[in-house]
């Protein structure tokens, strides 16, 4: 009889992975880096295990988006107070905060529970091309659609 492998925590080996963002769609490159973070571009992968790796981006800044997104993609939350409730565009969180759009394009497409929680923090997203993971040593990543 054939048994179906499943990984153990002990048997999981992590890579550091850097992926610049320079010219990329922010939803293609978001769903790329999510399944490289679930690990589902292992042989090993297993749903209710963390086996993914760590992710590097740079140049977040320079994501392009298709159509008119920039001006119509909005952004909305709310303070849990009365009139608290706060609406910016993409063009607008690009301009202040560059880094955000794409930590929560990728946020979005992980699981919402504590695993996905866990894989959000190898996730490390960085305006420009400078990045402080050296020591690590990370291989480059081809995002591929």
């Amino acid at each position: 009889m054939r048994t179906t492998f499943i990984a153990k925590t002990a048997e999981i080996e992590r890579k550091w992975y850097v992926v610049d963002a320079e010219g990329q769609t922010l939803g293609r490159l978001a769903s790329q880096v999510a399944a490289v973070l679930r690990g589902k571009n292992k042989p090993i992968y297993t749903p209710n295990l963390d086996t993914g790796d760590y992710v590097i981006i740079v140049n977040a800044e320079k994501i392009k988006v298709t159509g008119n997104k920039l001006n119509d993609k909005l952004y909305r939350r709310h303070s849990d107070y009365v009139g608290g409730f706060k609406e910016t565009t993409l063009k607008e969180l690009l301009e202040k905060k560059p880094t955000e759009a794409l930590k929560h394009a990728v946020k979005g497409m992980l699981p919402k529970n504590a695993l996905g929680k866990n894989m959000y923090k190898k996730l490390f997203v960085y305006a420009g091309p400078e990045h402080k993971h050296e020591a690590q040593k990370p291989e480059t990543l081809e995002i591929k659609y």
